[in-house]
């Protein structure tokens, strides 16, 4: 019988199309918030690195965009890009559909992890909605046809159901390695890129179904000042318009989702937080690919 390893560490790709609860599971396995999250599709715009360290090993998860068919725009083809090149630069992937549905960007995006050769798990997400869990099992037999998994399991990133479970299988999947980060860190993003994603979470949770698409958020100034953290952010959209809704009647709607970010924020960084947004307009940004790598839509990681 051959040896085990000693220590594994590899990085781990979580694919699947948009709105599959992706972000929710990266959070929910790392034990704290890292990815924003919301009910609208598209929530991710960028790769994320959650570091798991375990007693086994230390696992690199690299949450991404939802591969998807919707629009043609710069903007989209930068996040199926972005979603496909980390399939490829991964030692696994963790293939998340949601129980009981299939749609074409579901197969498409199981197209990418077929054509990348990458040994894949098959994560059905959001068993704890289906209330006849007798009818998983003809879904994840059909699910074990569409590809050769390594392992099919079921799981809720919501309520926690499964988890540690995928997390040894996990790691059983990973190639011998000794861990890369220090097993105190959870992400190599910046505190600056943060703060960004939490604005734009507010934006995608409060505003309606285009709106948070034609948005953008920059941070123009970090810094730190006798204990508090002083930040300011821009926040760009497309149209005159749209600056009008984001602001709101005497400036009531920017506020309130402001302060929330900024609450958001001092959780994270664990000390108070100073916040000033501002709104400006950049015409069609989302279209332009000059526009969006300037917004810091870059693959170069």
């Amino acid at each position: 019988m051959a040896e085990q390893p000693s220590s594994r560490c590899g990085y781990v790709a979580i694919i699947g199309r948009p709105n599959v609860g992706k972000s929710t599971l990266l959070n929910r396995i790392l034990g704290q918030k890292l990815a924003i999250t919301s009910h609208k599709a598209q929530t991710t715009r960028h790769s994320i690195l959650g570091i798991k360290t375990l007693p086994e090993g230390q696992i690199l998860f690299v949450d991404t965009p939802g591969i998807h068919q919707r629009g043609a725009n710069a903007l989209n083809r930068y996040l199926n890009r972005t979603a496909r090149s980390a399939i490829a630069e991964t030692d696994l992937v963790l293939f998340v559909v949601e129980a009981l549905r299939w749609t074409d960007e579901d197969a498409q995006a199981l197209d990418a992890i077929a054509q990348s050769g990458v040994p894949a798990i098959g994560v059905v997400n959001k068993v704890d909605r289906v209330e006849d869990k007798q009818s998983l099992l003809p879904f994840l037999q059909e699910l074990a046809q569409r590809h050769a998994f390594l392992e099919l399991i079921p799981v809720s990133a919501t309520k926690g159901d499964q988890i540690d479970a995928l997390e040894r299988l996990v790691v059983r999947a990973l190639p011998a390695g000794e861990p890369v980060f220090p097993e105190d860190q959870v992400t190599d993003r910046s505190q600056r890129f943060f703060a960004a994603e939490l604005v734009r979470e507010q934006l995608m949770q409060r505003y309606g179904e285009e709106l948070p698409y034609r948005t953008s958020v920059e941070i123009e100034r970090f810094e730190e000042r006798d204990g508090r953290y002083q930040i300011h952010a821009l926040i760009w959209v497309e149209r005159p318009s749209q600056k009008g809704i984001i602001i709101g009647k005497q400036g009531e709607a920017l506020k309130a989702a402001a302060t929330q970010a900024r609450l958001e924020m001092q959780k994270l960084f664990d000390c108070p937080v100073h916040l000033e947004v501002w709104v400006k307009v950049k015409k069609s940004w989302s279209s332009d690919e000059a526009a969006i790598a300037s917004l810091g839509y870059s693959e170069d990681r």
